[in-house]
């Protein structure tokens, strides 16, 4: 594509050099640059992109889109000004792809807790409306059926693009993505036109990276703010912060609520191991999810289908059909009956929402046994808060490993174990091999009890130093369960 073409969507402050010149391929990593591309230079949060300009014009860049021009500009070389390159990323991705997300109705899904199960069954539920559609979310992308693997929750402005550009090309009428914090600060959703978004709810996650509770609800928020006048935004209103993200925001406002009154109105009836009743607006429909923040799940892909112009009655009939999704409460039943569920659940109030579930559904005697780690190189302080809930939520607690990365497991196990009180310590075990805990948990489960391993969900895999060894929970369940 002609520069001057994709420049027409950038924010830029000044061009030297030919703009006529045809452009190959866009980059932000010196690494993937060849002969003809733009490379853009991205202040990132470990490295700076202006660092590796030399190597991008060493490697064929001919044109260079910055926010710092080098002292001696080289020639034959078009120099682009930008004052914000990574918002200018996004926009000349966009650009170069042919704008691909203006010719879907694109749907975006943002908060901490909830963003996979939505999106997800959005594209299920309007695949069996029987439209086309492409999916973006952490356990995997897809372009109508074919999967392309997630290495983010989000990928970057390029992949983003290039995926879109997939999708309509493969025909697709609808793409439904998971909108990570880190993603709006970023900007790697700029240049992209919504129809919609929805929020799930807001709870402390990746202080690691935004600092504080702020900055991280600062940068939800900015992806409702950019939503144009034509979208819909969709948001929770049980969440204190719902109302929040919707302030000054120029899309169509709309809520849905599992406890009080609002646009889409939902209410549990009645639950099991194997699913749920629910009312919802009034209709009363059975559901294989349970728990009420599914039912809130739910009631959100129930509200943003309609008002993506889908029949109340048609999507009613689809969601009683839907199953979970991977690693998010999954059953997985032993020969024994032991109930054994595996859920993503990596936060305090994911957590709380898992073993409170379960809670409400166990009966009498019947155990939880709960095995949960915390992630290494994360944010520390949610620690002791998960070990916390676990202890006080639960028959036993084996405390172990999740995925560890560079840090020590034992230290990481100190950290949680310091949130458990005294007197709760004796329901607790340490066991830093993950392996070996699920299998200990399996051995203290009889007949009719639940053990909930937490944290890694549909991983299949686990980081140690650096390198990520094959570690499937739901695997490691079934095994154990055949050994009991």
């Amino acid at each position: 594509m002609e520069l001057e073409k994709i420049l027409k969507g950038i924010d830029y402050t000044s061009v030297q050099g030919n703009t006529g010149i045809e452009i190959s391929a866009v980059e932000s990593d010196s690494r993937q640059v060849g002969a003809g591309c733009l490379f853009v230079a991205v202040r990132g949060y470990n490295t700076d992109g202006h660092a590796f300009i030399g190597a991008a014009l060493e490697k064929g860049a001919t044109a260079i889109i910055c926010e710092n021009l080098p002292e001696n500009p080289g020639r034959g070389v078009c120099w682009i000004k930008a004052p914000d390159s990574a918002k200018a990323l996004g926009q000349a991705a966009a650009a170069f792809y042919g704008n691909p997300s203006a010719s879907l109705k694109l749907v975006g899904v943002t908060g901490t807790n909830g963003k996979t199960t939505i999106a997800t069954l959005l594209y299920r539920t309007f695949t069996a409306l029987g439209y086309k559609c492409g999916l973006f979310s952490t356990v995997c992308n897809y372009v109508v059926d074919r999967e392309s693997p997630a290495t983010h929750t989000t990928p970057d402005p390029v992949r983003l693009n290039a995926l879109l550009a997939e999708m309509v090309e493969a025909g697709c009428d609808y793409a439904f993505m998971e909108v990570s914090s880190h993603a709006v600060d970023q900007k790697r959703i700029a240049g992209l036109n919504y129809a919609g978004g929805i929020f799930t709810n807001l709870t402390h996650d990746h202080l690691d990276y935004h600092k504080t509770f702020d900055n991280y609800l600062a940068a939800k928020k900015g992806f409702f703010d950019s939503l144009p006048s034509g979208a819909f935004a969709l948001v929770n209103a049980d969440d204190r912060n719902g109302q929040v993200m919707v302030q000054n925001c120029r899309a169509s406002k709309h809520t849905f609520s599992v406890r009080g009154v609002a646009d889409f109105r939902c209410r549990l009836v009645e639950q099991g191991f194997e699913g749920m009743n629910l009312r919802i607006q009034g209709e009363e429909v059975w559901t294989r999810f349970i728990g009420d923040f599914n039912a809130s799940n739910l009631l959100a892909v129930y509200g943003a289908s309609v008002l993506l112009g889908a029949a109340s009655e048609e999507v009613l009939t689809i969601l009683s059909d839907l199953h979970p999704v991977a690693g998010r409460l999954e059953l997985v039943k032993s020969p024994s009956g032991i109930s054994g569920i595996v859920d993503y659940a990596h936060t305090p109030d994911a957590l709380l929402n898992v073993i409170g579930t379960i809670n409400k559904i166990r009966e009498g005697a019947v155990q939880l046994i709960t095995v949960v780690g915390a992630g290494g190189d994360r944010d520390r302080t949610k620690r002791p808060k998960m070990a916390a809930i676990s202890a006080e939520g639960s028959t036993r607690v084996i405390l172990t490993s999740d995925n560890p990365r560079t840090e020590d497991p034992e230290k990481i196990l100190d950290d949680m174990e310091a949130g458990i009180s005294p007197d709760l310590r004796k329901r607790m075990l340490r066991i830093s091999d993950r392996r070996q805990a699920i299998r200990t948990a399996v051995m203290l489960a009889g007949p009719g009890d639940v053990v909930l391993i937490a944290g890694k969900g549909h991983e299949t895999y686990q980081d140690v130093k650096g390198v990520k060894h094959h570690f499937d929970d739901r695997e490691e369940l079934r095994n154990a369960f055949l050994l009991k």
